[in-house]
C-alpha cells in the first residue's frame, strides 16, 4: 500500500494529531501514558519531544497525503538492547483499510535497518484482535501470554506479547 508513509513530526500536525488521539477506543488500546482527554498542547508537547529524537524513533503515519496516526519505537538497553519494541495506532476514521498494517511493516523495516535488532515485539491488551491480525500479517508470532499482567481502566487484562525474530 504505497499510499502509506512514515514521516517525522510537524508543528502542523497537532490539531490533527490532537482531534486523532483525542478519542477513547484509541485509549483503550494503549498505554496510560497517553494523555486522556487528549488536547492540541498535548500534540504540540509530543511532537516537540519528537523533534529532539536522535536518533529518531516516532513518526507521523500518513495515508493520502491525511495524518491518520503514528508509529514508533522503544529502544531497549543493557541486556536488551538487541530487542525493541514497536507501537503503533491509527485514527479510527481510518480503520479497516490495511493502515496499520502497512504502517507496522513499514516502521518495522526502519527498526531492521536502523537499529540491526535480533527481536522486534509489540505488546497487545487481550481484547484487541485487530491489533493481533495486524502483527500477524506482518509476520509476528504470539510468544507468550501474561497473565494478568497490566491494568488498563482498573481491569486487570492479559498482555499478548508478539514477536518477530530478523
Amino acid at each position: 500500500m504505497s499510499d502509506v508513509i512514515l514521516r517525522s513530526w510537524q508543528k502542523t500536525d497537532a490539531q490533527a494529531l490532537a482531534t486523532i488521539a483525542n478519542n477513547r477506543n484509541i485509549w483503550n488500546n494503549v498505554r496510560d501514558r497517553l494523555p486522556n482527554p487528549y488536547t492540541v498542547g498535548d500534540a504540540l508537547d509530543w511532537i516537540d519531544h519528537t523533534q529532539k529524537e536522535n536518533p529518531k524513533t516516532n513518526f507521523a503515519v500518513e495515508y493520502k497525503w491525511t495524518l491518520v496516526g503514528s508509529a514508533g519505537c522503544l529502544l531497549k538497553d543493557d541486556i536488551n538492547r538487541k530487542c525493541i519494541e514497536i507501537g503503533y495506532f491509527i485514527g479510527e476514521a481510518f480503520w479497516g483499510k490495511g493502515i496499520a498494517t502497512e504502517a507496522v511493516r513499514l516502521i518495522t523495516e526502519y527498526v531492521c535497518e536502523e537499529f540491526k535488532p535480533v527481536k522486534i515485539y509489540a505488546e497487545v491488551f487481550e481484547h484487541n484482535k485487530a491489533s493481533m491480525r495486524v502483527l500477524q500479517k506482518n509476520g509476528f508470532y504470539l510468544e507468550s501470554i501474561s497473565r494478568k499482567a497490566v491494568i488498563k481502566n482498573n481491569k486487570v487484562l492479559d498482555n499478548y506479547i508478539w514477536v518477530k525474530l530478523v
